[in-house]
């Protein structure tokens, strides 16, 4: 007899990103696979949420805490009304010699979270794993994203459920003072190499996402999103330079905030500057977010 190794080629690598989604909007994503082997290769497919042991897996520590490498677990944040928030089809089949097989990914987020994740398993023969792929995606409530610099945030979400009484309290403060602008934090580090001729360089991306229900209205699809990082004296004296600090986006659009920092030359190696600037993001509601600079000199290795 003889041996044959089943082959395939895949359409994505390691992980699919599905991007920024409106929270209730639904997207979809195709993942091709070929089978270049010379056997027919009876395929199926898992998700690590639906996974039997999935229970007895989450009784470990979370990957935050044991690992800053690690922020989010295999599986993240799922959806509040018990759906899956990926999905797969077909689930089973069998791909011939030399064709191909489509895998439709839907992505449908029912709440605001930047941590939706869960790994999508492609197995032969019902054992051999072919392809193991990272899903992810993230969805908002507005229109707009903002996203770069040191996570400062917990990837986790908490299991307390807000009683209603609080949330009236809520809405009632909100009617009385009027509304309120959300402020974020954004950590940017940027670590010059001594004697570079080189800065040290980091980024802010502003995206404003493009809904299928903004897509059906024109009027709506013409609306921007505008931003704006401000710029003062403190941050020059510091030497900080923005590339980009305004401009306008439409739906589907993304737009890179360079920052790029050499030493002054007054600088004090012990007291590495910290600087703060505003970024404000104006779409459906205008948000906030205050931009921390902090720099740093390193030895080259």
């Amino acid at each position: 007899g003889h041996g044959v190794v089943p082959s395939t080629q895949c359409s994505v690598g390691e992980v699919l990103d599905m991007g920024y989604v409106m929270a209730g909007d639904t997207v979809t994503a195709t993942v091709q696979i070929e089978n270049t082997s010379s056997l027919t290769l009876p395929f199926s497919v898992q998700l690590e949420s639906l996974s039997p042991t999935r229970d007895r897996d989450r009784q470990k520590i979370p990957s935050f805490l044991t690992s800053p490498l690690h922020r989010t677990e295999i599986v993240g944040t799922q959806n509040y009304n018990g759906f899956s928030v990926f999905s797969v089809s077909p689930t089973e089949g069998k791909i011939e010699v030399g064709m191909s097989q489509d895998f439709v990914v839907t992505f449908s987020p029912d709440h605001e979270s930047l941590y939706y994740s869960d790994r999508l398993k492609v197995l032969f023969f019902g054992k051999q794993t072919a392809h193991e792929i990272l899903l992810k995606g993230a969805a908002r409530d507005h229109t707009m994203f903002v996203e770069g610099g040191v996570p400062l945030d917990v990837p986790v979400e908490s299991l307390a459920v807000t009683s209603p009484v609080a949330l009236k309290e809520v809405d009632l403060v909100a009617v009385c003072s009027g509304p309120r602008e959300a402020v974020r934090s954004l950590l940017l580090l940027l670590e010059y190499v001594e004697g570079s001729a080189e800065p040290a360089r980091a980024e802010i991306t502003v995206g404003a996402i493009q809904s299928p229900a903004q897509a059906a209205s024109q009027k709506q699809n013409l609306q921007a999103v505008e931003f704006s990082l401000d710029s003062g004296a403190e941050l020059q004296r510091a030497g900080f330079v923005l590339d980009g600090p305004k401009g306008a986006l439409e739906r589907g659009q993304r737009q890179r905030i360079g920052v790029s920092w050499v030493p002054p030359a007054d600088l004090q190696t012990s007291d590495p500057p910290l600087v703060s600037a505003l970024l404000t993001v104006k779409g459906d509601i205008t948000e906030s977010y205050r931009v921390l600079f902090m720099a740093r000199v390193v030895s080259a290795p």
